[in-house]
């Protein structure tokens, strides 16, 4: 599985970002795929995370402001960021693992496969 995201960047306190991630590799019925952020001196923290059945699971920290979403047919996985906070800046990961059956996808499932990252800093 080979996980490369993109969009990151630098940006002000309320305005949004849309970060994209190609996964390639990847074929499984059963899935969950999502994003996971880490700042330096910080532990690992889920984002959220999508199933194949397009069910979502958010953390607190970015309810009603961030959106994830997939595209099946090009296997691409977007997180929609809205309201960017200072608290938001991290490096933000896209990750994914494959199921045999359909099991649950909560916002901080430890994934198998991981992406190196895009670094997303929001100022005040």
């Amino acid at each position: 599985v080979e996980l490369v995201e993109s969009g990151g960047g630098s940006v002000e306190t309320g305005k949004s970002l849309k970060l994209s991630c190609a996964i390639s590799a990847f074929a499984a019925r059963h899935y969950c795929i999502g994003w996971f952020r880490q700042a330096p001196g910080n532990l690992r923290e889920g984002v959220a995370t999508i199933d194949g059945n397009g069910e979502t699971s958010y953390a607190d920290s970015v309810k009603d402001r961030f959106t994830i979403s997939q595209d099946k047919a090009t296997m691409t996985l977007y997180l929609q960021m809205n309201g960017l906070k200072p608290e938001d800046s991290a490096n933000y990961h896209c990750a994914a693992e494959q199921f045999l059956a359909p099991l649950p996808c909560p916002h901080y499932y430890r994934f198998s496969y991981w992406g190196p990252g895009t670094e997303v800093t929001v100022s005040s």
